[in-house]
C-alpha cells in the first residue's frame, strides 16, 4: 500500500475513535452544529465542504479542538500536509492531552516532508503517552527506528547524479525493470504500452537495445517468440552471456488457452528461454519447483546460470499483499531447480522485499525492503556474503533513497555504474530509465570477463564445447557451461582475487586450457578476448597444460595444479585408447644442462600424479624433457619466457 494511503487509512480510523470515544469539547450550539455537519460531509467523501464546516466550527469557538484535528485529517487526505501539520499542533496548543494519537499523526507527517529529527521527537512523544493506541505501536517504533537512521544520513549525503538514458530507450511510456549482459554492451528492459484491448488497458513487452561507441542504439521490440499479444512480459533477468533470460509473465493461468499456451500455476509465474545464434527460442514454463499459486515475480539469475533469486508475494482473496520475501532455487546436476526456499538469514524482514539482484561477483545481493531501517517506503539495500551467510544490509544512503519508493536496481559487471527506473521530473514520460555511477562503499567486488568463440582448428567452423571456469585454490567448478550452438560464442565472468583455470573441451577434440589471475596486483583489469581452435585427436597434436604450476627451479607440482591434471585424467579416461607424451620446457635462462634436467623432472612428476592418484596406466605415458630446445616465443621478453615455460602433452 502506498505510505500515503496509509497514512489517510490510519488517520481515518483515529478520528473515527475519536467520535466514538469523546464528547465534543463546547458548549456553543453553532459551533457543535457546524462541526457535526463536517463530520456528515467526511462520512459522505465530501472533503471540501468538510473542511468548510469545520473552518466554520473553529471560528465560533477558537478553543475547539475538534475540528483541527478533523481539518489535520481531511487536509493530509487531500495532499495538503502542511495545513495538515498546522492543524494538529493547533489541537496540541489547544490542549496536549486531547489526543496522543496527534503526536503519531504529526510524526508521519513530518516523516513525508523529510524532517527526520521533528518527526523522531514526535514519535517518542506519542510512545511515552500512557493513553494511546497498542495498534500503532509497532508502526510507531517502526517510524522511530527510520526517522532516527534517516537524519543520520542526511548528514552523509552520497554522490549521486542520475543520467536520463535518451530517446534511444526511453519513450513517453514507462520503462523499467533493466538487465544487462556482463559485458555492459545489451540491456533489456520492460514497457509498458497502450492495449485497448487488453482487460488493464496496457500490455508490457521487451525491448533491447545494443551498446554502440557513441551510447545506445534505438531500443526495439525484442518480438516473438518471447513477447505475446496475450500477457504481460516483464522484469527480465539475463544470464552473464546473454543466452538465458527469465522473466515474469503474468495471466498465465493453468487453464487458460492462450496464443503461445503460456500457462502457468498463479497470477504471475517465471519462464525462460534461451537463445541459439542470434535467434531467442519458445519460453517455457520454469516449473513447480519454483512457482507456485502464489505470485512469482522479479527473477535475479547468478553468473554462471545456477542459482535464481526471485520474489514470491502471498495474496490474501482481495489480493492485498500480505507478506514478500526474497526465494532462492538451485540448478541440480540433472538440470532441474531445487525446490524454492525462502532466503534465511538478516536479508527478509516482517515487511515487504522485492527488485532482488544478484552481482555477477555472486557475493553482492542488491534489493529493496520497506523492512529495514530506511526513509520510509521501499529502499535499496546492499548485503555482502560471509562465507556462507548473507551480512547485515546496508541502506544505499541519500540521495539515492528517498522517502519515496525506490526499487529495479541493476548493477553492472564491473561495478561502477548502477541502473533504475524513475519517474522524476525532466523524463520523457512516466518511468524512464536513468544510470548514475555507484559510490564506492557500496559496489560489489571487482568483475572482469572472458568472451570468445570456440571453432574447428582444421576447419574454421563454429563448436558447441563444454566449458568449465575452475577456482585453482578450492578445485571448485564455478562456472559450468557450453559456447553457442550455432555461432560458437561464450563469455564467463571473473570475481575478483582468485586464480582462474578455464578448461573447454568436446568429444573428439583435443581441450584447451587458459588460467587467469584476478588477484591484487595480477595487471589484468580489462576484459580478456580469446579465440579458441580445437583440434580433432590425431597423431602429432599438441595441447599446452597452462594450468600446471612449479616453484622456481623446483619439480614439485604445486597444488594449484590438480585440476588441470585432474582435467587430463579425466580426457585419457573418456579416450582409452589415446597414449601421450608428456613433455617439459623451460626458457633459456642459466644453464642449459641444468634446463634440460629440470624439464625431465617437471615431465615425470606429471606421470608419477597421473598414475599414482588417477590412476591411469603408466603405458600409456611416457615423460620426456625439452628444456630450451623448443621455444614457442622470444626468449628477449619476460612474458616470451614466461610462455616457452609450460608443460604440453602430444599425440602419440
Amino acid at each position: 500500500m502506498n505510505r500515503f494511503l496509509l497514512f489517510l487509512v490510519l488517520s481515518l480510523s483515529v478520528v473515527t475513535t475519536l467520535q466514538a470515544q469523546r464528547q465534543p469539547g463546547t458548549s456553543d450550539k453553532k459551533a457543535l452544529a457546524a462541526f457535526n455537519k463536517a463530520l456528515e460531509a467526511n462520512n459522505a467523501r465530501q472533503y471540501k465542504a468538510a473542511i468548510e464546516q469545520a473552518q466554520r466550527a473553529a471560528s465560533y469557538d477558537e478553543n475547539f479542538a475538534d475540528p483541527y484535528m478533523l481539518m489535520g485529517q481531511l487536509y493530509a487526505e487531500t495532499g495538503e500536509f502542511e495545513k495538515a501539520i498546522t492543524s494538529y499542533e493547533r489541537v496540541l496548543e489547544l490542549d496536549p492531552d486531547f489526543s496522543s494519537e496527534a503526536y503519531y499523526l504529526l510524526g508521519r507527517l513530518y516523516f513525508i516532508k523529510m524532517d527526520y529529527a521533528t518527526a523522531s521527537g514526535h514519535f517518542k512523544t506519542y510512545l511515552g503517552r500512557k493513553q494511546r493506541k497498542p495498534s500503532l505501536d509497532a508502526v510507531a517504533k517502526k517510524f522511530l527506528v527510520n526517522s532516527e537512521f534517516s537524519a543520520e544520513a542526511i548528514k552523509h549525503p552520497q554522490p549521486f547524479d542520475p543520467k536520463n538514458l535518451g530517446e534511444a530507450i526511453n519513450s513517453p511510456m514507462g520503462e523499467y525493470y533493466p538487465g544487462l549482459t556482463a559485458d555492459d554492451n545489451t540491456i533489456y528492459y520492460t514497457r509498458r504500452l497502450i492495449d485497448r484491448s487488453h482487460p488493464q488497458g496496457f500490455q508490457e513487452d521487451f525491448f533491447v537495445s545494443t551498446m554502440e561507441k557513441d551510447g545506445w542504439n534505438k531500443s526495439r521490440n525484442l518480438g516473438a517468440p518471447i513477447n505475446t499479444s496475450d500477457h504481460n512480459e516483464g522484469a527480465p533477468t539475463i544470464s552473464a552471456d546473454g543466452r538465458i533470460m527469465v522473466f515474469v509473465v503474468c495471466e498465465a493461468m493453468g487453464d487458460g488457452d492462450y496464443g503461445n499456451k503460456r500457462t502457468g500455476f498463479g497470477s504471475c509465474d517465471l519462464f525462460i528461454a534461451h537463445k541459439e545464434g542470434n535467434s531467442w527460442v519458445k519460453a517455457e514454463n520454469i516449473g513447480e519447483s519454483i512457482n507456485s499459486v502464489h505470485w512469482e515475480t522479479q527473477p535475479s539469475l547468478s553468473s554462471d546460470g545456477r542459482t535464481l533469486y526471485f520474489i514470491r508475494g502471498f495474496r490474501d482473496k482481495s489480493r492485498t499483499i500480505t507478506g514478500q520475501d526474497i526465494w532462492i532455487s538451485e540448478m541440480k546436476d540433472d538440470g532441474k531447480w531445487s525446490e524454492a526456499k525462502r532466503l534465511e538469514g538478516k536479508i527478509n524482514t516482517p515487511g515487504q522485499e522485492s527488485s532482488v539482484m544478484i552481482h555477477p561477483d555472486g557475493n553482492t545481493l542488491y534489493f529493496a525492503s520497506d523492512g529495514h531501517p530506511g526513509f520510509g517506503g521501499e529502499d535499496i539495500f546492499v548485503s555482502y556474503k560471509e562465507g556462507t551467510e548473507w551480512g547485515e544490509p546496508k541502506n544505499l544512503g541519500y540521495p539515492i533513497n528517498t522517502s519515496n519508493d525506490e526499487n529495479s536496481l541493476t548493477v553492472s559487471a564491473g561495478g561502477e555504474v548502477a541502473y533504475f527506473a524513475s519517474d522524476r521530473a525532466g523524463g520523457l514520460g512516466g518511468l524512464d530509465l536513468y544510470s548514475f555511477i555507484l559510490p564506492e562503499n557500496v559496489r560489489p567486488l571487482r568483475v572482469s570477463y572472458v568472451k570468445g568463440l570456440v571453432s574447428n582448428a582444421k576447419t574454421g567452423a563454429p563448436l558447441e564445447a563444454s566449458f568449465q571456469l575452475i577456482d585453482l585454490e578450492t578445485k571448485n567448478v564455478v562456472i559450468s557451461s557450453k559456447s553457442d550452438k550455432i555461432l560458437g560464442e561464450f563469455l564467463v565472468t571473473l570475481a575478483a582475487n582468485k586464480d582462474y583455470a578455464l578448461n573447454v573441451s568436446k568429444p573428439g577434440f583435443l581441450f584447451h586450457s587458459e588460467n587467469f589471475s584476478l588477484k591484487e596486483g595480477s595487471g589484468v583489469n580489462e576484459p580478456i578476448r580469446l579465440d579458441i581452435k580445437l583440434s580433432p585427436i590425431e597423431k602429432g597434436e599438441i595441447v599446452v597444460l597452462r594450468n600446471v604450476f612449479f616453484d622456481t627451479d623446483k619439480f614439485d607440482l604445486k597444488p594449484t595444479s590438480e585440476a588441470e591434471l585432474d582435467k587430463l585424467a579425466d580426457f585419457l579416461d573418456k579416450n582409452p585408447a589415446l597414449r601421450i607424451e608428456l613433455g617439459g620446457h623451460t626458457d633459456d635462462q642459466g644453464d642449459a644442462v641444468y634446463n634440460q634436467k629440470l624439464s625431465e623432472n617437471r615431465a615425470k612428476a606429471v606421470l608419477t600424479y597421473l598414475v599414482n592418484t588417477k590412476g591411469i596406466a603408466a603405458s600409456r605415458l611416457t615423460a620426456a624433457g625439452y628444456g630450451e630446445s623448443k621455444p614457442i616465443e622470444d626468449n628477449a621478453t619476460a612474458e616470451g619466457r614466461a610462455l616457452n615455460r609450460r608443460t604440453e602433452f602430444k599425440v602419440l
